[in-house]
Formats: C-alpha cells, structure tokens, sequence
C-alpha cells in the first residue's frame, strides 16, 4: 500500500488537501489485477493541526515578549525621566528640538513593546478621549516621509469630529499596518488616502453586520489603489499567519493584530477589494460618551512639587533609583533608596515613622514589591504606595489590588507622570 498527501482542487476553485491510498489487488492467482485508490479530504482535519501550530507559535511570541518586556521598559524608564529633568533646565531651541526627539523615540519604543505584547497576550491598553484628526494628522507626516516616492497620500478629516475612548498607541499601530499593506499592495506606484467621517449604525445595518452595534460611530477608511484581492485571499486576510507576501517581507500578524484591536475597542471592520483596483478597509468606532469622559486639568510643574515629605524609592535597577530619587529632590521630596525588598524594608523599619509614602518595583530579587508591602502594612496600614512595573501579569495584578493599591506606574513614565501619582495619593485620605 503506499500512501501521500496531495492538493486537488473542486469544479468551483477550491481546493482542498487529499490523503490519497494506493493499493495494489491481486487477482485469485496472486497476479496483479487493478490499483485501489481512497482518496479521503483531510483539509479540515490539516487546518486544525495549522491552528494549533499557530497557537504554539503565539504562546511563544507572548512568553518571549513577556521575557523581554520587562527589560526594555527598565532600559527605557531613566531615560524618559531623564529627558524630563533635562527640559527643566530651560534649553536653547536646538538643545529642546534633540529632546524632543530623544523622548519621542523613547515613547516609540515602549509603544513598540506594547504592541507585541497587545497581539500575544491581549494587553488592553489605557483608554483616554482620542481626537481621530490629530492621529491621522501625525501618521501622514511620517507616511509622507517614508513612503516611495511614486506613492501619493493623502487625508480628508474633518475637524469637527466627535472623540472616541481609545488607546492612541494602538490606534496609532492599526492605521499604521493598513498603510504598510496598502504601500505592499502598490509595487508600481498609486494612490494613498485615509478619510475619516462620521456615521449613525442604525438596526438594519447592525444585522448585515455580526460584529457591528447600533449607534454613533467615527468610520476610518484607508484605500489604496494597488492590485487588490481575489475573493479566496480576502476570505483568509485576518487569519493569524497569514501572508501573501515573499518570505522575509510579511510575517501574518499585521491583519490579524488590526482586528484584535479594533475589536477590543468595540469597532468592527468591513474590507473592500477588487483585483486590479485596489482595497479599501474601513474601521468603525464607536463615538465616546463625552459625559463619562474627565477632562484633563493642565498641572504646572510646581503645583506638583513636595513640601520636604520623606519617600522611599525600591527597585533593583540602579539607574531607575538614581533617576527617581533626582527627580522627587528637584521638586522638594526628600528621599532614601534601596535595592530589593528587604532593604526597602529594613529602611521603613527606621524611618516609618516618618515615610509619607514608598515607590516600589512589582518584581525584584530576595523580596518582591507585594511581599514588602504586605510586611510594612503590618508596621503602618495606612501606608500609601505607588507601584512600579515593566510588566504586569494578571497574577501581580489581582495580588497588588487585593493589597488595596491602586497607583501603578507602568514603565517606562516620564517625571510628570510621577510627579502626578506622587501627589495625588499624598493628597488622598
């Protein structure tokens, strides 16, 4: 008997995987008579072993992302924080303009983490008001920049656009990867455009629609005028690893990391396409409750300053303590600084007393950051905390709330932002 796999394909284009037998049936002489052949459709059978594959492979994107995360937010934390304390120092303009850049692609990097992170282990990102025209205003200077020559782009948002509850990072990485592909799609040059408007979903179209709500919502469309796609590929765009692309140029995760986070902001996405003119995808929003939205206060930088209170920083990275402790100095806190969690502990154990407050790192070597605070809420169980993180899994996450701690800074944040946390747990009851 001999047995292989091949692809065969149906009347209709189809085609289908086919584990096909071959056996040899003699006749009543043992000579050979004909050839038996079974051929059974396993494709269904082939697709799931693809998936589970492709799982193992995002279980090993997360786990390495995971590993790496905590490191480079660590790395870039000092540095964020640093650029802060240098623009204090009231800079020429060309001294201001590299600091702006410096802190840009500070926030960049972070922002690159997070987003491997977003499609491996379905991080929600920190939902604020986002205006869609200042986004898309920002993603046209860098695609103009960065685009071939021979692609044109374009952009028509208007300016009076309702606000939508999102992630602007996120938001960000969605139009991003759609203009990447748009860019792949036209080899020869063409047409870029990102248009924006806003729409009312009523009932009929909610239905012709699963994943789509009633409402108001923004609709953002990015269309390209390249080669466009036949229907079977259009059928199989967001599926994890999927790629038309040359190997080395596509990875399959760009589509598919759209629509994780277009649905976890309760948008859905229709898609577009026509062989030969192009594609357009179109991503829907939908409009923020402004009453539910707080306005952001402008703070000053000496409204967030201290009045000599005494704060205890605790992280196992050097630059990290050395950058916080200068930091809360400027602006009139004293403090004291340790290492890991059992000397974080020995110096609360000294001066408790007199601590208004402790800065400490989630993870850490000897004793971790939920550890130290569970021993020094013995001492003092009115003691406000701030915890810090690289990365936070949801096991450290539910141990720090159970702790009853809600601020938390997640790394890399700049001085503002410490600064801001800092005062508003001391000002807390």
């Amino acid at each position: 008997e001999h047995r292989f796999e091949e692809r065969q394909f149906k009347k209709d284009g189809t085609s289908l995987v086919v584990e096909s037998r071959w056996t040899l049936v003699r006749d009543d002489h043992e000579q050979p008579d004909y050839i038996l052949v079974i051929n059974t459709d396993v494709s269904e059978k082939r697709r799931t072993e693809e998936q589970l594959f492709r799982a193992q492979r995002l279980e090993s994107i997360g786990t390495l992302a995971g590993g790496i995360a905590h490191d480079l937010n660590n790395i870039l934390s000092p540095i964020l924080m640093s650029v802060g304390m240098l623009k204090l120092r009231n800079p020429d303009a060309e001294t201001a303009k590299w600091l702006d850049m410096i802190e840009k692609n500070t926030q960049r990097g972070s922002s690159l983490v997070q987003q491997v992170l977003t499609f491996a282990r379905g991080l929600k990102g920190e939902r604020v008001a986002v205006q869609v025209r200042h986004i898309v205003k920002d993603l046209i200077k860098v695609l103009s920049e960065t685009l071939p020559k021979n692609i044109e782009v374009k952009s028509d948002v208007p300016a009076d656009l309702p606000v939508i509850s999102a992630d602007p990072t996120q938001i960000h990485q969605v139009l991003m990867n759609l203009s990447i592909n748009a860019r792949d799609a036209m080899p020869e040059g063409g047409m870029l455009s990102i248009e924006a408007s806003r729409v009312n979903i009523d009932d009929n179209y909610a239905k012709m629609s699963p994943d789509a709500v009633p409402g108001e919502h923004i609709v953002i469309a990015v269309s390209d005028t390249g080669l466009g796609m036949p229907p079977d590929v259009k059928k199989q765009i967001f599926d994890p690893f999927f790629t038309t692309k040359d190997i080395g140029r596509g990875t399959g995760l760009g589509l598919s990391t759209v629509l994780t986070i277009v649905k976890s902001h309760g948008g859905f996405i229709n898609v577009y396409s026509e062989p030969g003119k192009g594609s357009r995808f179109s991503i829907y929003f939908p409009v923020a409750d402004t009453a539910a939205i707080e306005e952001s206060s402008t703070t000053t930088f000496d409204e967030l300053a201290g009045t000599g209170e005494l704060v205890i920083v605790v992280d196992d990275e050097e630059y990290i303590r050395d950058v916080t402790k200068a930091t809360l100095e400027k602006f009139g806190y004293r403090v004291l600084t340790a290492a890991d969690g059992t000397e974080g502990l020995a110096l609360f154990a000294q001066h408790g007393a007199e601590t208004a407050a402790v800065i400490a790192d989630v993870a850490m070597p000897y004793m971790d950051g939920p550890s130290m605070v569970r021993a020094m809420r013995k001492m003092d169980p009115n003691l406000k905390m701030i915890m810090m993180s690289g990365l936070m899994n949801e096991n450290q996450r539910n141990e720090i709330e159970s702790l009853g701690i809600t601020s938390v800074l997640s790394k890399p944040f700049t001085a503002e932002n410490l600064l801001e946390e800092l005062k508003k747990i001391l000002g807390s009851s």
